[in-house]
């Protein structure tokens, strides 16, 4: 299987074009934010009141990086399990996002809001965070310092590895990648 190259932040006709089972290696700019700042964004939004970033065609990478070690952007970067987002993911989807990125399952609701939007859901290699961490060049904290490395940051990208879990139509490569096993 070829891997597909992509620049982010990307729009939704190129979320259309990602199958579930593509690799993918992204370049250009995701942003980062994990539980803490999806229910400070969740809870702003509640309130009426406007997000302190534009969340339009962007990627979200479920992240809470570790620190620096001198002359490096980031520390270890590796994926956080994304049920955790669950709760809020429909409503950061609405915002219109074109892109997840942890690890781990969906649930059922954040699937039928990814089909509605055209969103796709990506995952990252769990354990391969020192790896990772090198396709990181450039990490910038833009809102909630006060949550650390929960903060929302902007991240510059180079060939980030990822592989579509759960494309915009809803095709589940969980489901999918197993299939061929299940009858051993």
């Amino acid at each position: 299987m070829a891997t597909i190259k992509i620049q982010a932040p990307f729009t939704k006709e190129i979320v259309k074009t990602l199958k579930a089972g593509d690799n993918v290696l992204i370049s250009g700019t995701i942003l980062a934010a994990r539980d803490a700042a999806h229910k400070v964004l969740t809870e702003t939004l509640a309130r009426g009141e406007k997000l302190p970033i534009d969340l339009t065609n962007q990627t979200i990478y479920y992240l809470g990086p570790s620190p620096a070690k001198p002359n490096e952007a980031i520390g270890s970067a590796g994926p956080t399990t994304s049920g955790r987002m669950d709760k809020y993911t429909p409503t950061i989807i609405e915002q219109g996002i074109s892109a997840m990125i942890g690890k781990g399952y969906r649930s059922k609701e954040v699937i039928e809001s990814m089909i509605k939007h055209q969103v796709v859901y990506m995952v990252a290699v769990g354990g391969a965070a020192a790896l990772i961490s090198q396709s990181i060049k450039k990490y910038e904290v833009l809102a909630y310092p006060e949550l650390g490395p929960e903060a929302v940051a902007r991240l510059s990208v180079e060939d980030f590895p990822a592989i579509v879990a759960i494309d915009c139509f809803g095709n589940n490569f969980y489901e999918i990648g197993q299939k061929p096993y299940q009858k051993i």
